[in-house]
């Protein structure tokens, strides 16, 4: 880093107040704490996340010194405290799966097959373009399989997986048909979520051993508040009964 960017000795030196700061607001919102998911706890604790973060980097980019905190994530094993319905009317259920295109011919190849089983293709149609680019490609074969299948044959299109999620959360009523296509993810509130599962390279012990059970990647998070929105949610499998709305675009699937 150059002598420019670098913070100056003040700004380290308020960031450590900010520390100090942020350790009494936290231990005030223990000793005040209402209840084991007091969220004014949760606040408290992720503001003295942050402080601690800031002044991490700000010494470490003035000084090449570090400290011996260890910073948590904001993807950390607690889920904030639920702020949701005791008794859900309605779920909403948010899927996120990532993909590279490991294979874009193999990806093509299978894209325009599928199109060229269209008796009715021709001209314009998606059989005469499906093989001609990636995104083509994309919405072929996002618009002829579910998501699901495209999750268990993603080899077979030349995809390779990365991390995907899984929110379970709660809702007051049912969205109105169409309500949020146009912005499906921007209403999530992390503090309405019953449940959520996630899997990620992230989560392996050892990162170079191939042959590792898949089920270990998964982690299964749970606010011990909620658990009776979703009393018939006893397994993993179970997530495949509820009515999940499709909450993505073709093109944007692998976003």
């Amino acid at each position: 880093m150059s002598d420019a960017a670098q913070p100056t000795a003040a700004e380290v030196r308020a960031a450590a107040e900010a520390v100090k700061t942020a350790l009494d607001r936290h231990l005030a919102a223990v000793e005040r704490r209402s209840g084991e998911d007091d969220p004014a706890v949760y606040e408290a604790f992720n503001e003295l996340a942050a402080a601690a973060e800031e002044y991490d980097e700000l010494l470490y980019d003035r000084y090449d010194e570090v400290t011996p905190f260890e910073i948590p994530g904001s993807d950390s094993d607690v889920l904030p405290p639920y702020q949701g319905p005791e008794e859900a009317n309605a779920l909403s259920v948010l899927i996120r799966r990532d993909y590279a295109v490991a294979e874009p011919q193999r990806l093509l190849a299978q894209a325009q097959r599928v199109a060229d089983l269209d008796e009715g293709a021709a001209g314009d149609s998606p059989a005469a373009a499906a093989g001609s680019s990636v995104h083509a490609a994309l919405g072929v074969l996002f618009g002829e399989f579910e998501p699901d299948e495209i999750a268990s044959r993603h080899k077979e299109f030349g995809l390779e997986e990365g991390d995907s999620t899984l929110w379970v959360t709660a809702a007051d009523e049912p969205a109105e048909p169409g309500e949020w296509l146009d912005a499906p993810f921007d209403q999530a509130d992390p503090h309405r979520v019953v449940c959520r599962f996630d899997v990620s390279a992230v989560f392996d012990d050892d990162p170079d051993d191939d042959g590792a059970d898949a089920d270990a990647d998964v982690r299964l998070r749970v606010d011990p508040d909620a658990v009776a929105v979703l009393e018939e949610l006893d397994e993993l499998d179970e997530v495949d009964a509820l009515d999940v709305d499709d909450d993505r675009s073709p093109l944007d699937a692998d976003r």
